[in-house]
C-alpha cells in the first residue's frame, strides 16, 4: 500500500475491510466459487467439522449489512447477549427470519453473571440458572429455537471456564438441545483460557483475540497448536489490532497485511470483522485471490508495531498501579472500539458492564499508571468515560 492511498480516506475506508480476507491455502481448505466468480475459501471449524468461508461478520449494526453478507456467501454472523443491550440478537433475528438456518452457522454468547472483569473471576454470585435465562432471552431475540455454537463469553481465566456452575450450564443447554456445540470467547490471558478449554473436555470452538501486535503471540500460537490437536477449533478477533495507530485516524494499520498475517496460522478457520459497508464487504472477498504477504506488507506490519496504537494486550503489567483499581485493559479495549473501530455501542456496554461513571479520575490530580505500550492512560480514562454522558439514541 503507497502512501498516496494511505492518506486517501475513502481508499482506506474500502482497504479495512478489504484487508479481512486472504489466507494461505491449507489441506484442509475448500475452495469454491462465488456467484461473481471469485475464489471463496473455507476451512473446518475443529472437530465440529463445520465448514466455513475465511471471512464472517462480527457483530453487525444493521439488517441490510446481514443481507448483503447473505447473498455474498457469509454463513456465520457473531452476535452475544450483551451487544447493543440485547438489539444486535433482535436485529439478526429478524435479519435471519425465512433463511435456511441448516445453511448457516448461528451462534450467540452469554457472559457468567457475578464474573470480575478485572480479575477475570467468577464469584459465589453465579449461576448455572441465570447463565441458562440469559441464554434463553437470547434464543427468543434470535426467534430460534436453538443455535449450532453457545459460547462462554469474554472470560480471562482458567477459574471462570472451569467454574462449576458454568459448565453445569452450558451442559444442560447441550442436554436439551439449544445448541450442538459449546466455545469461549476470550480478549485477554488466551493461553490460560486456551489451555483451560482443553482441560474442560467439553468446549469445541475458541473465539480469540488473535494479531500481529499481541507480544505473547509465540505462546499463544503454542496453545492454538494445543487446542487444535485436541480437535478445538478457533475462531479470530481483533485482527486488525484496532484498525489505526492514532485516535485522529492518520496511521491506519495495513488491514490486508495483518488479516494476511493472522490467516496464516492453518489452525484459524474464520475470522469476524465488522462490516459497514458493502462496499467492505465486496472487496474483502476479493482479496482471496493474493493471499502472501508482500514485502511491502510486511515492512508496514514492522512499522506498526512499533507505534503504541489502539491495541492493548492486556499483559495486566498495570495492575495495582491505578488509585482507584480500574480495570486498566477493559478501559483500554473500550477506547479501542471508539476510536479504531468506531463500535461505540459496544464500547458503552463494556463500560456500563464495569459499572463506571463518566469521570473516574476525578479525584486524582495525576496519573499513577505506566504503560509498557507508552499509552497516555490517564487521557484515555477521561477520554472514553465520557462516552457514558452520550444518550443510547445516538449511539448506532
Amino acid at each position: 500500500m503507497n502512501q498516496t492511498n494511505k492518506n486517501n480516506r475513502r481508499h482506506f475506508l474500502k482497504m479495512t475491510a478489504a484487508g479481512l480476507a486472504g489466507a494461505t491455502l491449507l489441506p484442509q481448505t475448500v475452495e469454491a466459487k462465488s456467484k461473481k466468480n471469485n475464489k471463496v475459501i473455507y476451512r473446518t471449524l475443529g472437530r465440529t467439522g463445520v465448514k466455513l468461508p475465511i471471512v464472517s461478520m462480527g457483530a453487525m449494526k444493521d439488517a441490510a449489512m446481514v443481507k448483503a453478507g447473505l447473498t455474498k456467501g457469509v454463513k456465520h454472523f457473531d452476535t452475544a447477549h450483551v451487544y447493543q443491550k440485547g438489539k444486535n440478537e433482535e436485529m439478526l433475528g429478524e435479519a435471519l427470519k425465512g433463511q435456511d438456518l441448516s445453511q448457516l452457522f448461528t451462534v450467540t454468547k452469554v457472559v457468567p453473571d457475578d464474573m470480575d472483569r478485572q480479575t477475570g473471576l467468577v464469584g459465589d454470585g453465579c449461576t448455572a440458572e441465570n447463565f441458562l435465562k440469559m441464554f434463553d432471552i437470547s434464543l427468543e431475540r434470535l426467534q430460534v429455537k436453538s443455535v449450532d455454537l453457545l459460547y462462554v463469553h469474554a472470560v480471562s481465566s482458567r477459574q471462570a471456564v472451569l467454574h462449576p456452575e458454568v459448565i453445569k450450564a452450558v451442559k444442560k443447554a447441550k442436554e436439551q438441545g439449544k445448541c450442538k456445540w459449546l466455545g469461549v470467547s476470550t480478549h485477554k490471558n488466551e493461553p490460560e483460557v486456551i489451555r483451560a478449554a482443553i482441560e474442560a473436555g467439553i468446549y469445541d470452538v475458541v473465539l480469540t483475540a488473535y494479531n500481529f501486535k499481541q507480544d505473547h503471540v509465540e505462546e499463544l500460537n503454542k496453545a492454538i497448536e494445543e487446542g487444535a490437536a485436541q480437535g478445538i477449533g478457533f475462531v479470530a478477533m481483533k485482527i486488525m489490532a484496532g484498525g489505526f495507530l492514532d485516535k485522529d485516524k492518520t496511521k491506519p494499520v495495513n488491514t490486508r497485511a495483518a488479516f494476511k498475517w493472522a490467516m496464516q496460522n492453518e489452525h484459524v478457520c474464520t475470522c469476524i470483522p465488522s462490516f459497514t459497508t458493502i462496499d467492505q464487504l465486496e472487496e474483502s472477498w476479493s482479496l482471496m485471490e493474493k493471499m502472501k504477504l508482500t514485502k511491502d506488507e510486511q515492512k508496514d506490519l514492522e512499522m506498526a508495531r512499533d507505534y503504541a496504537g489502539l491495541y492493548c494486550n492486556a499483559c495486566n503489567q498495570c495492575d495495582g498501579q491505578c488509585q482507584n483499581d480500574l480495570p486498566i485493559p477493559e478501559l483500554m479495549r473500550s477506547y479501542m472500539y471508539t476510536y479504531g473501530y468506531r463500535e461505540m455501542g459496544k464500547a458503552k456496554t463494556l463500560l456500563a458492564d464495569l459499572g463506571l461513571g463518566n469521570d473516574p479520575c476525578s479525584d486524582c490530580n495525576e496519573c499513577t499508571v505506566t504503560c509498557v505500550k507508552n499509552f497516555a492512560v490517564g487521557e484515555k480514562v477521561q477520554s472514553i468515560s465520557r462516552l457514558m454522558d452520550v444518550p443510547d439514541d445516538f449511539i448506532v
